[in-house]
Formats: C-alpha cells, structure tokens, sequence
C-alpha cells in the first residue's frame, strides 16, 4: 500500500507507485543552479519531471526560471532550495505556458512568491486547450497531477521587454514570441552570464514544435547568439557552456522541417507524400523520435501554409 502524499491543498493516496524522482541542483555560475528533466515523455513514474528549471540566489531572495510539471515536483524544488541557501524564493518567472514547466506554480504560490509570465499566457490559461490538457494530465500523471492542481495566472503579465532587479542583480526579461510558443520569455542574467532560454533550445531530444511558429523560433536562436551568454539553460536537456554550437542541433532541426515540408505545403500536396520522401536519418535515433517527428513535420506543414 502506498504511503500518503500531501499535493496542491490535499492528501492523496500514492498507490503502489514509488517515488524515486529526484532532483540534483547544479552550480552553472557563481549564484546560479540549474536542474535537469528527463528526455522522455511524461508519465505517473516520472511525475511529468521533463523539463528543466534554474535559480539565482541573490542578496534578496532567490529566483526561479519554471515550476517544473507537477506540484510534487515543485514541493521537492523547493526542498532543493532551501538546502542551498537560507533566502526565501521571491520571484518566478515562466519561460511559457506549457504543462510541462507550470503544473508546478501553485506550490510557489503558497510560499508567497510573485510569478511573472509573457503577457499572452493570458490567452492560453483562458483556452479550452488549457482546460482540456489539465483534464487528461489528471489522468496522465495521476496521482501527482490530480483535482487539486490548478493553473495559476502570473501576478505580473509582461508586455514589452523588462528589467526585473532583485537584491542588486538584473534579470533581463525579453519578448520573444511567437516562437515555440506565443508566450515565450527569455531571461538574461548579466551578472552571471547565464541565459535562460526555455524551449527555444531542446538539447538531447527531438523538439517539441506543437503549435510553434517555426520562423519566429529562427529568429530567436540568432537573439540568443546576440546575447552572447557563457551559459545557456535550455528548457529540456544539458545546460551549455557553447552556446553557439548547442544551439545549432535545434537550428538545423527547424531548417530541415521547413525545408522538407515547404514544397508539398506551398502546392498543396498531400502530407504523407512528402513526409515519406524526406530523409530523417539523421534524427531517427534520437529520444523521442517516434513520438514527436511526425506530429513537428505535419505542423509545419501546416504553418507553412498559413504564413
């Protein structure tokens, strides 16, 4: 039998599933940890842990970069924390509105942190997609997403570039959707040369295009280039300290699907046609594949058409 869990307002029974996710911070700069998700998909075994999250510890408290995908997962982020410093967790930032790193936010909510997020994950937390995704993870991840996990809206909706300065340190918040998401925020840390980046740079896996506006995403690898960073935190895979060359995978990933689907888009030819006759070979043996390639090409099959 089980052990009692306590998640998002309540106890819940755990079943007969262990609890063996664990998080192990990394120190990527002088004030600066970062913590990685699995390459897979989610599930009730990995609790929907993912993606990756980070944290600067500053003289004022300490920021967080996404909630991860479960509030279990951010009860134990917060553990993590608290083991490294004594400041109190002031500040969240979102780098978007995707399960994967917001299921988490209520937990921060509690500990009294104020969450900022890109002005149009207002739309998505109003949409039906919203609403429906919630539904099914309940299922999906049960029992660390269930009843009690709600969405949780920012505190501060940002609409324009901004500097956010915390204990002396100045975090640069910059708009950069529509890209993998319409909400998408990058956060500079000058200080500490660190880039956080969210899903704008997979590393390890295929990419997740959903939705994405695959033009817009182009454009913001070349602003992360500008940026020039010595650190970057991508939001699933290893933190990089070459960022020129670790953004590249993520680069000529979206290049290829363009390339491969803007012919048989512009002239309507059908899908299956095209996605046959492209070479993926060099993307088959990489972690989620299967699961994702197929559903990125048609997408972008489909944005193509709609740009």
């Amino acid at each position: 039998m089980g052990s009692l869990i306590f998640l998002g307002g309540g106890y819940c029974q755990a079943a007969s599933l262990p609890d063996n996710v664990l998080l192990n911070p990394i120190q990527v700069a002088p004030h600066t940890y970062f913590i990685q998700g699995h390459p897979e998909m989610g599930s009730s075994t990995n609790q929907n842990f993912i993606s990756n999250t980070g944290f600067v510890v500053t003289p004022a408290g300490v920021v967080v970069v996404d909630a991860l995908g479960s509030p279990i997962l951010a009860q134990k982020l917060i553990i993590e924390i608290k083991k490294i410093t004594k400041q109190k967790i002031v500040a969240v930032i979102v780098s978007h509105y995707h399960a994967d790193h917001v299921y988490g936010l209520q937990e921060f909510k509690k500990i009294g942190a104020t969450i900022y997020a890109q002005g149009e994950g207002r739309n998505y937390l109003s949409s039906e997609t919203a609403k429906q995704r919630l539904i099914a993870s309940r299922v999906d991840f049960a029992p660390w997403v269930n009843a009690n996990t709600k969405l949780i809206a920012a505190d501060v909706w940002i609409d324009q570039h901004r500097t956010l300065t915390i204990g002396g340190v100045d975090f640069l918040i910059s708009r950069v959707g529509p890209a993998h998401s319409p909400e998408d925020l990058m956060v500079f840390v000058p200080s500490e040369k660190v880039l956080f980046v969210g899903d704008l740079v997979f590393r390890g896996r295929i990419p997740f295009v959903g939705n994405a506006d695959s033009r817009g995403w182009l454009l913001a690898l070349d602003e992360i280039e500008r940026l020039n960073p010595n650190v970057v935190i991508p939001g699933h895979g290893a933190y990089s300290f070459k960022p020129a060359e670790d953004i590249a995978f993520t680069r000529t990933y979206l290049k290829y699907l363009r390339e491969s689907m803007s012919s048989a888009a512009l002239n309507m030819d059908p899908f299956d046609e095209a996605y046959k006759s492209a070479d993926w070979s060099e993307y088959e043996g990489i972690p989620l594949f299967r699961a994702a390639n197929r559903m990125n090409a048609y997408n972008v099959y489909l944005s193509i058409q709609a740009e």
